[in-house]
C-alpha cells in the first residue's frame, strides 16, 4: 500500500472515531461565507486561455470562476451564426476544464440579448437547402438539432451556470437562461417568448424547460401564445429568477459572490449534485434514488468528504481546503 493510501485510511479511521464519539459539537452552515466576499473583492478579471470568439468574451473573473459574456453590444447581443456555433465550443471546453467550478453568463451593453439575429440568420431559415419536401425537411431537422445543442451544452455542462440578466431577454434569450441552473436579474429586465410574433413555435428549449422552471403550465401557455413581456417582478414571483437587483452592478456582484461560494465547495459534490438534480427532474423519484445510489457508491469514496468533514469539525471555512481539480 502506498504512503498516500496509508495516510488516507489513517485519516478516515481518525475521523470515524471522532464522528462516532460523544460530542457537543453543533454544525453551523452559513449561507454565504467570507470567502465569497474576499474572492469578489480581490480578484481581477483576466482573459481565459483558449477562449477567443467573435460573439462571446470569456474571462477568468476570479479563482475557479469563468465569466461568459454575450459580446455584441451594438446589436443588443443578437444571436448570429457565430454565436450558435461558438457557444457549443465554449461550453464544451468549460465542461472539460478541471480548473473551472462555476460560470456566470451575462450580456454586454444595454441588454442581455434581443434574441435571434434575423438578418444574419435569414438565409438559413428562408432559403433552405434541398430539392424536395423530404430533403428540405431533413435540412431543417439538422439545422434545428445544431441550434438546440447551443443551449443543451449549458445544461449538460457539469459546472453550475448562473445567468445574470439585465434589460431585454427575448426569444432565444429565454431558451438560454432556462438551460442555466440559477437566474438573477435586474429590476429593468423583461422576458419575452417572442417566437409566435415571427411565425414559428420556439424550438430550442423554452417550451420544454420553462414549464419545469416556473411550474405553471397556464402561465407558460399565456407567455408562449401571446409573446407578451414578463417584467422582473413577475419573473421573481413565478420563480423564473431567484433574486432581483436594482441595477446591473449589484446583480453581477451578487452573481460572482454566489459563484465564489459554490467554487469553495468540493467539485465532486457540486458537480454530482447538478447531474443528479437534472436526472431527477426528468425521471421518477424511484429512478432518481436508484441513480443516486449508483452515483454515490463511488463518489462517497472521495477524499473530499474527509477533508470537508474535518474542516467542519475544526470549525474552519472550506476556503482553507485545497480540493483537487476535477
Amino acid at each position: 500500500m502506498s504512503a498516500a493510501a496509508v495516510a488516507f485510511h489513517g485519516l478516515r479511521n481518525l475521523l470515524t472515531r471522532r464522528l462516532t464519539a460523544p460530542t457537543n459539537l453543533s454544525l453551523s452552515f452559513h449561507p454565504m461565507s467570507s470567502f465569497a466576499q474576499d474572492e469578489t473583492s480581490t480578484a481581477a478579471p483576466s482573459e481565459a486561455p483558449g477562449h477567443s470568439y467573435e460573439s462571446l468574451q470569456v474571462t477568468a473573473a476570479q479563482k475557479h470562476v469563468l465569466h461568459v459574456q454575450l459580446n455584441r453590444p451594438e446589436k443588443r447581443n443578437a444571436m448570429n451564426r457565430a454565436f450558435w456555433r461558438e457557444m457549443v465550443v465554449c461550453f464544451s471546453k468549460i465542461a472539460q476544464d478541471p480548473g473551472c467550478r462555476a460560470v456566470v453568463i451575462s450580456g454586454a451593453g444595454k441588454a442581455f440579448t434581443s434574441g435571434l439575429d434575423i438578418m444574419d440568420m435569414a438565409s438559413d431559415i428562408l432559403q433552405p437547402q434541398g430539392d424536395d419536401v423530404a430533403r428540405i425537411s431533413w435540412y431543417f431537422h439538422n439545422l434545428i438539432t445544431r441550434y438546440q445543442e447551443t443551449f443543451n451544452v449549458i445544461e449538460k455542462c457539469p459546472k453550475p451556470v448562473i445567468a445574470a440578466i439585465h434589460g431585454a431577454c427575448i426569444g432565444g434569450g429565454v431558451d438560454l437562461i432556462t438551460a442555466c441552473d440559477i437566474r438573477y436579474c435586474t429590476q429593468d429586465a423583461f422576458f419575452q417568448v417572442k417566437e409566435v410574433d415571427i411565425g414559428l413555435a420556439a424550438d430550442v428549449g423554452t417550451l420544454q424547460r420553462l414549464p419545469k422552471v416556473i411550474g405553471s403550465q397556464s402561465l407558460v401557455n399565456e407567455l408562449a401564445f401571446t409573446a407578451r413581456k414578463m417584467m422582473a417582478d413577475e419573473a421573481l414571483n413565478c420563480g423564473l429568477v431567484s433574486r432581483a437587483f436594482p441595477d446591473q452592478k449589484a446583480m453581477l456582484e451578487a452573481a460572482f459572490t454566489l459563484a465564489a461560494e459554490i467554487s469553495s465547495k468540493s467539485p465532486v459534490a457540486v458537480q454530482g449534485t447538478k447531474i443528479n438534480l437534472l436526472y431527477s427532474r426528468d425521471h421518477s423519484v424511484t429512478e432518481g434514488l436508484n441513480y443516486m445510489k449508483s452515483w454515490n457508491m463511488s463518489m462517497l469514496q472521495t477524499e473530499d468528504v474527509l477533508k470537508s468533514v474535518q474542516a467542519t469539525m475544526e470549525k474552519k471555512e472550506l476556503k482553507s481546503i485545497t480540493f483537487s481539480k476535477l
